[in-house]
């Protein structure tokens, strides 16, 4: 049962009481005996315990793909290894083109 604070506008006196959900709220004072109470609302204490939130508690929604992150040129990691991908076949066409020139010379 929840503990509700009643005060009286007449009065002034503040008093908590043990009730009910389904009690009627009291509007006569027992001190004064007019009809001058009411109930008294105060904010909920919140407490937040624990080590926090992380990003894995919102998840994507299923079907769908995640973002791709960006790095400090702001490229995705798909493009990055694209560019990488295309910078090594330049190694092996230049390094390939180097021996045959080597060896065309040698057979002159």
């Amino acid at each position: 049962m929840p503990v509700y604070t009643y005060r009286c506008d007449n009065c002034g006196i503040q008093f908590d009481e043990k009730e009910g959900f389904n009690d009627p709220t009291k509007t006569v004072c027992p001190e004064c005996e007019e009809e001058s109470l009411h109930r008294v609302y105060r904010p909920v204490g919140i407490v937040f315990k624990g080590s926090g939130f992380y990003a894995t508690d919102n998840r994507s929604p299923s079907g769908k793909e995640p973002r791709q992150k960006k790095d400090e040129e702001g490229d995705t990691k798909k493009e990055k290894v694209e560019k990488t991908e295309k910078k090594t076949s330049e190694k092996e066409k230049s390094v390939s083109s180097k021996k045959e020139n080597k060896s065309e010379k040698k057979k002159k």
